[in-house]
C-alpha cells in the first residue's frame, strides 16, 4: 500500500530511503520516476520486516536461535529432495565456520531435532537429518505462513511475476558485497560456497 505522494509509508510515518542519493546517478529520472523508485524500495523494506517479525516468532516457537533455524530449514528441503547433508554442507548453507557447526549438530542432537546417520556410500562420513517431531513442528509453524507467500506470486499475472523475478535477480546482483564490504565478506577462512542444493528456501 503506498501514501498518496506514492511512497510506501511505515507504521511510524518515517520514511526508509530518501528520494536524494550521492551514490546514485539519478539525473536521467524524472520526479515521477524517483518516487516510483523509492516506493519500491520502501515496500521492500516493509516486506523486509514483516519477514524479520515473523522469523523471530518462529524462531521463539521453536525455542532455536538464528542459525540453528537456517540448518533446520535447509535439512528439511534436502531431506524432501533426498538429498544426503553432511556437517560440512551445513556450514555452507549456514555460512558459518566448520567448529561453529560441530557445537550446533552437537546441540541440535542433544535438543531432539536432528539425528547423525550413517552416510551410504562413505562409512567414515556422517549424514544429518530432521527428526519427524521436529519437522512436522516446523511445518505446523511457519508452513502455512510460507504458502501464503506462493499465494502471493500465484495471484498475480505472467507479466507481473516475470517483472518481479527480474528485480530481484537484480537486487541479488546489486547486493554482492563490493569495495570494503567484499573483504569483510571474505574472512571466514573455513567456511566453504553455500551451493548445497537448489535454495527453495521460503
Amino acid at each position: 500500500m503506498t501514501s498518496a505522494d506514492g511512497s510506501a509509508p511505515s507504521s511510524s510515518g518515517l520514511r526508509y530511503f530518501s528520494d536524494e542519493s550521492e551514490f546514485s546517478d539519478r539525473s536521467r529520472l524524472t520526479a515521477a520516476e524517483i518516487r516510483e523508485s523509492t516506493a519500491v524500495m520502501e515496500a521492500l523494506h516493509q516486506w523486509r520486516e514483516a519477514d524479520r517479525l515473523l522469523a523471530e516468532a518462529a524462531r521463539r516457537y521453536m525455542e532455536l536461535n538464528e542459525s540453528d533455524m537456517r540448518a533446520i530449514r535447509m535439512l528439511i528441503h534436502a531431506q524432501k529432495q533426498g538429498i544426503l547433508v553432511t556437517p560440512k554442507d551445513v556450514a555452507a548453507w549456514v555460512g558459518i565456520s566448520g567448529a561453529s557447526t560441530t557445537k550446533l549438530i552437537v546441540r541440535l542432537v542433544d535438543g531432539g531435532h536432528l539425528v547423525r546417520v550413517p552416510h551410504p556410500r562413505d562409512k567414515r562420513t556422517l549424514c544429518i537429518e530432521v527428526t519427524e517431531s521436529t519437522a512436522l513442528a516446523a511445518r505446523e509453524a511457519v508452513g502455512r505462513q510460507h504458502a501464503r507467500r506462493f499465494d502471493a506470486a500465484a495471484a498475480m499475472s505472467s507479466e507481473e511475476r516475470y517483472a518481479v523475478i527480474r528485480f530481484l535477480e537484480a537486487l541479488t546482483e546489486a547486493d554482492l558485497p563490493r569495495g570494503v564490504l567484499a573483504a569483510a565478506a571474505n574472512t571466514d577462512g573455513d567456511v566453504p560456497s553455500r551451493d548445497v542444493l537448489r535454495k527453495g528456501e521460503p
